[in-house]
């Protein structure tokens, strides 16, 4: 049995466009693009797990808004459940520790990137997602 590996990642939004980051070609899945975050460590919460990743990666705290889905998917070594979240960067600039690359996007434009294959089905809901359900949440 594969071992299973929990994620959180921050669906960022700014001015109605989300964040979008493009893996290192050091990294597993290289040059693949990627909601920001990382491992959920034993006895951490989804959202301590996601701000601490989000610090590390960005040097930026994020605000957390509302849990956005969770999908599961079996890369050939591991199974990942990857728990997303909106979220809205506080006062800082996103800065690239891990990343090569950043692009804020319209949800009608994230299918032009080469996603990681678990970040798929998040994409495609978000293509169709109304983002006036988040209403005031977003400022």
């Amino acid at each position: 049995m594969k071992q299973l590996v929990e994620v959180a990642a921050a669906i960022i939004i700014r001015q109605g466009k989300i964040f979008c980051a493009k893996r290192s070609s050091k990294k597993a899945l290289p040059l693949k693009w990627e909601f920001p975050g990382g491992k959920i460590e034993k006895g951490e919460t989804h959202e301590v797990a996601l701000k601490r990743e989000i610090l590390e990666e960005l040097s930026c705290d994020v605000r957390i808004i509302s849990h956005f889905m969770s999908v599961e998917y079996e890369y050939p070594l591991y199974m990942v459940k990857l728990h997303t979240y909106f979220c809205q960067p506080k006062e800082c600039t996103l800065q690239l520790n891990e990343h090569i690359e950043a692009r804020f996007l319209a949800p009608s434009q994230l299918l032009e990137l080469d996603w990681a294959p678990a970040d798929y089905p998040i994409i495609e809901a978000l293509s169709t997602y109304d983002f006036s359900i988040l209403g005031e949440k977003l400022r």
